[in-house]
């Protein structure tokens, strides 16, 4: 360092950037002057390199000349279609997993030249080399989620058939995850026969049901995938709810993974650095799942109430420590209360109330998170007064409504609920809410 200069921390960060981002381009180019044993060693030094990486230094690096130059490389042979394949997986694998946006493989020419492979290899009659279609739809459906319907009734049975296997190794236990969370990655858009994918995932979901064969990761990629489906498609609610008994599974993964995650950590520790465990990651994405099948659910049962109730429990045991699990929480349940066939009562009961409201105390929340707070009670509220709750017993109904004045009303609520009361019309505007007409019953000032 020169004297008297000092390097800020976000400088240092920079130089890191740069480091990591020139190492990989310089690794890259050796890859094309060597033979295959020593470029899938510096691939798998490649690889560690990723696995480092942020969004923003992935989104950096994975550039639609770095695509091309990667298809350039393969056409002149100094790169091996396997050594390609073995890269592109795993690039693919952690774009998934850390749920990165990134457009720029669309239009490059190796997308073209694996699309085009792919149509090949399958229309083969003889010699046709199943583990290179299968290697070559994962790579292309990790890197795009929205693609031609003559690649869907390639690319879905492709991925599906390794993963319905009854046979597991270590080895075949991580294909397989990779193969089910390249699968998850289709696009919820994209409308899709069920005989391309119902039976298979239904023969996979079930039979971990009773054997317990896969990771708790790709186990949660089948779900990804049916709950993407399902929002164009609600004729596959029967079988999500009473069949396959997804809340049951969402609450029984969500319990054992809040018990596997060691939540007390240093206070000094960033979270923006630090690195999510794999359970962390699991667990956001089944918030993400729940939230999915919340979007459009018309069916409710106690099942439901579980789910809302260790969700609850997660919340708890992450307060301190794990900001992006409250954050998508507050969304999760937001959206939940504005399913109109929920029954209120389980928010009540399983503790989802008492948490927006000591969110709403929190003197950091973000601005985002707040709206989902105050549209939690206006769903709330609009669910009150609709004719399924007023079907309820008088009673009951009458003690679940003073519950909710109860608790929003206890000391130190009312400078909440009285801001939230003057924001009633700005959000309505804003974010086009629809509010029932007495919303204001439910507040101290109203």
């Amino acid at each position: 360092m020169i004297k008297g200069f000092r390097v800020k921390d976000n400088s240092i960060d920079e130089l890191k950037k740069i480091t990591s981002n020139e190492h990989f381009l310089e690794l890259l180019h050796e890859l094309g002057h060597c033979d295959e044993n020593a470029q899938r060693q510096k691939i798998e030094e490649i690889n560690e390199i990723i696995e480092e990486m942020n969004k923003e230094e992935f989104i950096s690096i994975f550039t639609n000349e770095l695509f091309d130059k990667i298809h350039q490389m393969i056409e002149k042979k100094t790169l091996s279609l396997e050594s390609a394949i073995f890269l592109l997986k795993h690039v693919g694998y952690y774009k998934m997993l850390k749920k990165i946006l990134l457009y720029t493989f669309d239009d490059s020419s190796l997308s073209k030249r694996m699309k085009e492979m792919m149509i090949d290899e399958n229309e083969k009659k003889e010699d046709k080399d199943e583990r290179l279609l299968v290697d070559l739809c994962e790579c292309y459906a990790s890197f795009r989620s929205y693609f031609p319907k003559e690649l869907r009734s390639i690319i879905v049975p492709c991925l599906l058939k390794p993963a319905s296997s009854k046979k597991r190794n270590e080895e075949t236990q991580k294909e397989v995850e990779m193969e089910l969370l390249a699968l998850s990655n289709v696009n919820k858009y994209l409308k899709m026969d069920k005989e391309l994918y119902l039976n298979e995932i239904k023969e996979i979901i079930q039979y971990h049901q009773k054997h317990r064969n896969m990771t708790r990761l790709a186990y949660l990629f089948p779900w990804e995938f049916l709950t993407n489906r399902f929002y164009c498609d609600n004729s596959l609610e029967d079988v999500i709810v009473n069949e396959l008994h997804f809340a049951r599974e969402a609450a029984r993964e969500v319990k054992e993974l809040t018990r596997c995650v060691k939540w007390k950590r240093k206070e000094e520790e960033n979270e923006k650095r630090r690195k999510e465990t794999k359970e962390e990651i699991t667990l956001m994405r089944w918030l993400d799942t729940t939230d999915n099948f919340f979007f459009s659910c018309t069916l409710w049962n106690e099942d439901f109430a579980e789910i809302v109730g260790r969700i609850a429990q997660l919340v708890r045991a992450s307060k301190a420590n794990h900001r992006g699990i409250h954050n998508q929480f507050i969304y999760t349940f937001a959206n939940a209360a504005g399913c109109d066939y929920v029954n209120i009562g389980a928010f009540l009961k399983e503790g989802a109330t008492d948490l927006i409201l000591e969110e709403l105390q929190q003197p950091t929340l973000e601005d985002e998170a707040m709206c989902d707070c105050l549209r939690f009670f206006m769903n709330i509220s609009r669910l009150s007064t609709d004719k399924k709750f007023f079907e309820m017993e008088e009673a009951k109904r009458k003690a679940t409504k003073r519950k909710v004045f109860k608790k929003m009303e206890e000391e130190g609520y009312e400078d909440t609920i009285t801001t939230f009361n003057e924001m009633v019309y700005f959000i309505r505007e804003k974010y086009h809410f629809r509010l029932p007409l007495n919303i204001s019953d439910y507040f101290a000032n109203g």
